[in-house]
């Protein structure tokens, strides 16, 4: 039997049975030692690399993307993360012991990390082969069995996933549905112990409200609008340089990519003549319809980039690079749009795509109060040459994730919690935080006395008593 199933019409008597076979191994699988979870992620690893070419082939197949951004941005964090996972899941897994207070003395107390169960997995379509199998590294070192519901708007990656995870692992352990969203939603139907969902506030919140029904766990993943905050005492040529990758790796289709620029209006000249140079240096004299630039996922995900570059122009914005491009060929150039209005639709959802507003400001405040009064975004950039300036918007701004004078880098480091805040994500992934994600923390408390001091407050109440009382309220005073 396979581990994998390719639907084309939702069968949910095939869905409930896989999910069924997993609830009973469950145990079998959560009982499972440090050893085995690192030997069963080696397994995994070995997988991947044997199917470098092929991933890198499945990629270009769904969006054109360059082999050098799928090594990159796809695969090489991805074996990061599982060699990070390998070297610390027996820490992870230790018992953590923990004090006693004085009336209950004679006891021990530890925490321990237990396993959620059976997981779902539902990932996107932007980075297809890292947001599905970056989660299962956590759910596997956190001795969990996992479902896994890949994008079907990437076909060829998804069916990658469901082939490796065929030939890797039984069914009983990890399985894999491919499908439309009708998969997913009967998916989410069933009472799974954890959802771990990457995708868009929107879905988010409906993902949010049918494991409600099960009382299920979730972390979502989310987006929303990243700002880039440019200080007049940045290099503004570095600065440009790192904003303009971020809008060309992935044709800006990720979700730490910077939505949008704030530069001060002093350097707002300067700077969007360093955006243009950082433009024609990363495209380095290359046509950008060669192989070397990433098409967006689908027309109609490039109609709606392109409708909100014509949308800003006919507000009143000009484009300072770049245009509306091609849709009908997924196409959209690195575009730098100048004179944005705040009310325009570009700036009222996330663009996720290759599209950069560059708006300016005149001081530090008026961009607090405007953020204050937005949704908490997924991640924040900051580029200062001057540390008080830095440590200023750490201090008076909240976003998931900040990077001071870079760009998405927090990603790669599986040390770092990753997530977001209510529209922007609910929960941390990544090394330890993805770990405790699919864990369960349960309360162990041994008492070791045979009379212990604890006794001394059962009834029936006395004198004695409420002197013991009286000097436990003391102490607890």
């Amino acid at each position: 039997m396979v581990s994998s199933e390719i639907l084309t019409d939702v069968d949910v008597s095939v869905l409930r049975s896989a999910f069924e076979r997993q609830q009973s191994h469950q145990y079998r699988v959560a009982s499972t030692s440090a050893a085995e979870r690192i030997s069963k992620l080696g397994v995994l690893r070995k997988a991947i690399l044997s199917r470098r070419e092929l991933i890198r082939e499945a990629l270009f197949a769904d969006f054109r993307k360059p082999p050098e951004e799928v090594d990159l941005t796809e695969i090489i964090p991805l074996l990061l993360e599982i060699r990070h996972a390998q070297r610390n899941v027996a820490k992870w897994m230790r018992p953590l012991k923990v004090p006693t207070s004085l009336p209950l003395l004679g006891t021990t107390s530890e925490v321990r990390s237990e396993p959620k169960g059976v997981v779902l997995l539902i990932s996107p379509w932007n980075y297809p082969w890292m947001l599905t199998l970056g989660p299962l590294v956590s759910a596997i070192a956190a001795g969990n069995c996992a479902i896994l519901k890949p994008s079907e708007h990437t076909p060829n990656t998804s069916r990658l996933i469901a082939e490796m995870i065929a030939d890797t692992f039984s069914p009983a352990e990890v399985t894999v549905f491919n499908g439309d969203r009708h998969v997913a939603t009967a998916l989410l139907e069933l009472p799974f112990n954890h959802v771990f969902f990457t995708g868009s506030p929107a879905i988010g919140s409906v993902v949010m409200e049918a494991a409600a029904r099960n009382l299920s766990s979730v972390t979502l993943e989310l987006g929303g609008k990243s700002p880039a905050i440019v200080d007049d005492s940045a290099d503004l040529e570095a600065a440009a340089l790192a904003i303009m990758w971020g809008k060309y790796a992935n044709a800006g289709q990720t979700c730490v990519a910077p939505d949008f620029a704030l530069v001060p209006d002093t350097i707002h000249a300067e700077f969007v003549s360093a955006l243009i140079d950082a433009e024609q240096r990363l495209r380095d004299g290359g046509d950008l319809s060669s192989a070397g630039y990433a098409r967006l996922v689908s027309e109609k995900h490039a109609a709606r980039v392109s409708a909100l570059v014509v949308n800003a122009v006919e507000d009143g914005a000009e484009c300072a690079v770049g245009g509306s491009g091609s849709p009908s060929e997924r196409y959209i150039p690195p575009t730098v749009l100048t004179g944005v209005k705040w009310d325009s639709r570009i700036m009222s959802e996330e663009i996720f795509g290759p599209v950069l507003p560059v708006l300016t400001y005149s001081s530090a405040d008026e961009v607090v109060e405007r953020m204050r009064a937005t949704p908490i975004p997924l991640s924040l950039y900051v580029f200062a040459a001057d540390p008080a300036v830095a440590d200023f918007w750490i201090e008076n701004t909240r976003s998931g994730g900040i990077v001071i004078n870079d760009v998405a880098i927090h990603f790669g480091n599986p040390d770092l919690p990753f997530g977001g805040m209510q529209n922007s994500g609910i929960g941390r992934s990544h090394g330890h935080a993805g770990f405790k994600a699919f864990s369960d923390e349960r309360a162990v408390m041994r008492q070791r006395l045979g009379n212990p001091p604890i006794r001394r407050f059962y009834p029936p109440y006395g004198p004695m008593t409420q002197r013991f009382i009286d000097w436990l309220m003391r102490f607890a005073g």
